[in-house]
């Protein structure tokens, strides 16, 4: 089976979960069937295991960015906030540290990873406020996993630079929730491409759709599988089809909406209304 790739939003193989199998043959609706081929494609991965604190950085870093940027300044912000060899405290919790960061010092540390004035703001409030209301990185990871996951995700939400995708992520990355479907901007254009939402649904409206037809145990895997099929097959501008059915290995389970494979031209699909 193919290997996960490490520049992923998971964090690829040091992303926490565990191995998982899939019986294609048993998928109920589309949606089920474009994640299990998926999964003869890519890995297949039960998510969950991550620290809540540190994935919502990660996460925050990965905003507008891509993961190849992001990756390599949360390894920086860990190595000299958290754990890592040049850190000032090893011992320090990660969430005071990020409290008590100096502003300016941590958004150069992180300047790889673009908007890095704004992110580190936003990390610094994050961290402030969750030392506010929990006290440290140990008590928001325990909030995060044994909580409801309504709950933690109006929480996170009212968390200052944190949307919908971003709190998904931690609930299924760290919290290891499943039925969580985060939704990006691969995810929505696929999802509305293929036609397994309507054309003119919003992000809310696509993670909803995929939540109720993909099931709770892989959701996970088929987010993460799904950014992955958008770099390499399903891109905004050129999807694989156009380069004929037997380029895309997902062509019989798509409708193409806003797909014109003749005149080789690509709308968003709400544009097909």
């Amino acid at each position: 089976m193919p290997q996960e790739p490490d520049e992923n939003i998971s964090g690829g193989v040091s992303g926490g979960g565990q191995q998982a199998d899939f019986d294609p043959s048993t998928a109920g609706t589309r949606a089920e069937a474009v994640v299990d081929v998926l999964g003869e494609l890519y890995w297949q991965k039960a998510y969950g295991g991550r620290a809540a604190f540190e994935c919502l950085v990660r996460t925050i870093l990965s905003q507008n960015t891509s993961d190849k940027a992001s990756q390599p300044a949360h390894d920086a912000l860990i190595n000299r906030y958290g754990s890592g060899a040049d850190a000032e405290d090893s011992d320090r919790d990660l969430v005071a540290a990020l409290a008590d960061a100096e502003q300016s010092r941590l958004a150069e540390t992180i300047s790889g990873a673009g908007l890095y004035n704004q992110k580190s703001e936003v990390i610094i409030d994050a961290a402030e406020e969750i030392r506010r209301e929990f006290g440290g990185a140990d008590e928001f990871d325990a909030f995060v996993r044994e909580e409801s996951p309504s709950v933690v995700r109006e929480r996170l939400l009212e968390i200052h630079g944190v949307g919908p995708k971003t709190a998904d992520c931690v609930l299924l990355f760290a919290g290891g929730r499943g039925g969580v479907f985060p939704v990006d901007t691969h995810v929505h254009r696929i999802a509305r491409r293929m036609g397994l939402a309507d054309p003119e649904a919003d992000h809310e409206a696509v993670r909803a759709a995929l939540e109720a037809d993909v099931p709770a145990e892989k959701c996970g895997f088929g987010h993460t599988a799904m950014i992955q099929f958008g770099r390499e097959y399903c891109t905004a501008r050129k999807p694989a089809c156009l380069d004929g059915p037997e380029a895309c290995p997902l062509y019989d389970l798509c409708d193409r909406v806003g797909v014109d494979e003749i005149d080789e031209s690509v709308v968003d699909p709400a544009e097909t209304i």
